[in-house]
């Protein structure tokens, strides 16, 4: 998504479907004008009731001292 207001839609909406369990945060490793956050959250998908663990990498980019980009890598499978 793109620009603040697509950002705060998109975190709206997940906190809205997911019920977040226990989780753990690792970092930030930082390089340059990157820096990265592994995230391990026991979730529930609330229209479903699917219970599952999600595992993501968040990269992000930072220009002038704000966020410009972030990218969200899983495994595969």
């Amino acid at each position: 998504v793109k620009g603040l207001d697509a950002v705060l839609g998109k975190a709206a909406w997940w906190v809205e479907n997911h019920e977040v369990h226990g989780g753990s945060v690792e970092g930030p490793l930082v390089a340059a004008d990157h820096f990265c956050v592994k995230f391990v959250f026991d979730v529930t998908f609330k229209p479903t009731g699917r219970r599952f663990t999600m595992e993501e990498l968040g990269i992000y980019r930072v220009a002038d001292g704000k966020v410009v980009r972030e990218e969200f890598f899983y495994p595969a499978g």
